[in-house]
């Protein structure tokens, strides 16, 4: 695959970078070999391909734009980790920035932005895209052998798209990709909500990439456990330190912003300051989730006793989450409806509100549609699709997803809770600041459904044995 020369582009460079004599530019160009990057073929290829075929036949006689993404600036001159849009990947495997997937004809490019050549200044000059600054970005070539699929130059892609063809774009990945196909709102909603409905039912490879999210995600709990003698020294913020290190180290990332709530902290739902201090005596919650190589990613919640052992409320307490989120875990089988679950489970949890003496009414009457006065408690859905994205398919038509029935191969999160705040003066005192929460990540079989985040013990019992056993 021939590259091509790209010595009319200016490198990225920052106000205090020194200055570079032609002198310099010249010998830099010159005296290097040649050497190719160890891209294995990726084992989603057949995967994707077979992805892309069935969104070809969904649009015919269509020209289907799917871009990566670029670099996002977190401050000045420097970009967060680049993360490549969920969609383009699920089609491609690709994972480098500013390239763009274009189907036509049923045929699949991908145009990508290779590594400079070394005519350039780019690779020893630019900050963001040079060889010597970011790393060694793939050939053509090599991206064509690894995810095998036909490659192109990035620069070659308006003059493809100046054509006449019926053109679908992914919009708001890329700016510039936005700016070479005039809108058409309908058909680029319609497009992105096919995009997002692609990914409702997870092939086997997507299912395995997700077990594994979720025995990673098993080893960073378990290491956060492990040093509790720290944890109690620094707080939140180390059980989020350690979590990352273990995501980093075996996966990607972390599939979304961790959250450690100790305490009262628990009852924020997304609490990802982290800010806080763990202390005895007290619950911490912790939902936190890796993300693979692959970019799927997990999602698991537990709740656990700072001193490893359950005072007597804060088990009545979490039995009753704990006893709602089985009851919408049972729930879980192929034709039932989305929302089952979480019927399944609020009815364990209003019930439980009703003996508590909390409700202003019947469980009967909070339950009912027009009232769900019990929400106040328990704040959130119960459940919602997990893939790539820890809040997967977000723009599939409700008819297919939040008022669609389940199918082999989903994969949801099922995480009842009960969240009473800190200044909430309608129940007693000794529960205000306590917030418990119980999520699993849940695949959708023939005969029922699987669990794929078993290995964290759920149990109160078997939780405090986990805990004494990894803190010795």
């Amino acid at each position: 695959m021939q590259e091509k020369n790209e010595s009319e582009t200016q490198p990225r460079t920052e106000s205090h970078d020194q200055p570079v004599p032609e002198k310099y530019a010249t010998f830099m160009r010159t005296g290097w070999g040649d050497r190719e990057l160890d891209l294995p073929a990726h084992p989603v290829t057949p995967w994707a391909a077979a992805r892309r075929a069935r969104l070809a036949e969904l649009f015919p006689g269509e020209r289907l734009v799917v871009p990566s993404g670029g670099f996002k600036v977190r401050a000045n001159d420097t970009d967060y980790r680049f993360r490549s849009d969920t969609a383009h990947t699920h089609l491609t495997g690709n994972q480098t920035s500013d390239a763009v997937l274009v189907i036509e004809g049923g045929e699949a490019t991908l145009y990508a932005r290779p590594r400079a050549s070394r005519e350039t200044d780019e690779f020893f000059r630019d900050r963001r895209y040079g060889e010597l600054w970011a790393g060694r970005r793939p050939s053509l070539g090599e991206i064509s052998d690894s995810l095998g699929i036909a490659t192109r130059h990035i620069d070659d892609l308006p003059g493809v798209l100046e054509g006449t063809a019926k053109t679908r774009v992914l919009r708001g990945v890329d700016a510039q990709v936005d700016k070479l196909v005039g809108s058409d709102p309908a058909r680029d909603d319609d497009f992105a909500r096919v995009l997002s409905e692609l990914r409702l039912v997870k092939d086997e490879w997507e299912v395995g990439e997700l077990q594994q999210a979720c025995d990673i995600t098993t080893l960073g709990f378990e290491d956060s456990v492990r040093e509790w003698d720290r944890v109690l020294q620094f707080g939140e913020r180390w059980i989020e330190g350690t979590f990352f290190r273990r995501a980093r180290a075996m996966g990607n990332d972390i599939g979304y912003d961790s959250i450690v709530g100790g305490g009262r902290h628990a009852t924020t739902l997304h609490w990802i300051d982290n800010s806080g201090p763990i202390t005895p005596g007290e619950l911490v919650l912790l939902d936190m989730g890796a993300e693979a190589s692959s970019l799927y990613t997990a999602d698991v919640t537990r709740t656990i006793p700072v001193d490893g052992r359950w005072t007597g409320i804060q088990r009545e307490l979490y039995q009753v989450v704990l006893e709602a989120q089985q009851a919408g875990i049972d729930a879980i089988r192929p034709g039932v409806h989305f929302k089952d679950p979480h019927h399944a489970a609020m009815d364990v949890i209003v019930h439980a509100l009703e003996s508590m003496k909390l409700l202003p009414c019947s469980a009967e009457e909070a339950l009912a549609p027009d009232s769900r006065v019990y929400a106040r408690w328990t704040l959130h859905s119960t459940s919602h699709m997990l893939g790539m994205d820890v809040h997967d398919c977000a723009v599939a038509a409700p008819g297919t997803y939040a008022e669609g029935t389940l199918a082999e191969g989903m994969v949801l999160t099922v995480e009842p809770g009960l969240y009473f705040q800190e200044d909430d003066l309608l129940v007693p005192e000794e529960l205000r600041g306590v917030g418990i929460r119980i999520e699993d990540d849940i695949v959708v079989t023939a005969s029922g459904s699987r669990n794929l985040s078993e290995a964290l013990p759920r149990d109160p019992d078997a939780i405090e044995e986990w805990m004494a056993a990894l803190r010795g």
